[in-house]
């Protein structure tokens, strides 16, 4: 699935508190709907989204399946975000500067003597 794909994917903020929590460890559905407090078919609905997209995988354990995350599929996404993430930044010192010169004492004094 293409970068694109994986927004239109973690667009939607179940699936991206499915994620949140699969970052932490493994879960199976039963888990992961009561987390949510969603309906278990709802969120089998959104784990086949982002199995499609590749963003987790299920391991088999008898009639259980436990979901896991797989951050290396969103290496992508973090290498095509990461010139933003470092103008935001640039610009946040720029202003940062700006801030410290505004408080600093050693402003020229412009009353005359």
């Amino acid at each position: 699935m293409a970068t694109r794909d994986v927004f239109a994917v973690i667009a939607d903020p179940t699936r991206r508190r499915i994620l949140d929590l699969l970052r932490r460890r493994e879960m199976g559905v039963g888990e992961l709907a009561d987390a949510l407090g969603s309906a278990q078919p709802n969120v089998s609905k959104h784990l086949r989204v982002l199995g499609e997209a590749d963003l987790v995988r299920a391991r088999v354990d008898g009639p259980r399946r436990h979901y896991r995350m797989r951050p290396e599929r969103l290496r992508d996404l973090d290498e095509w975000l990461a010139p933003y993430r470092r103008a935001w930044a640039d610009r946040l010192d720029a202003l940062e500067r700006h801030l410290d010169r505004l408080d600093s004492p050693e402003r020229p004094d412009t009353e005359d003597d």
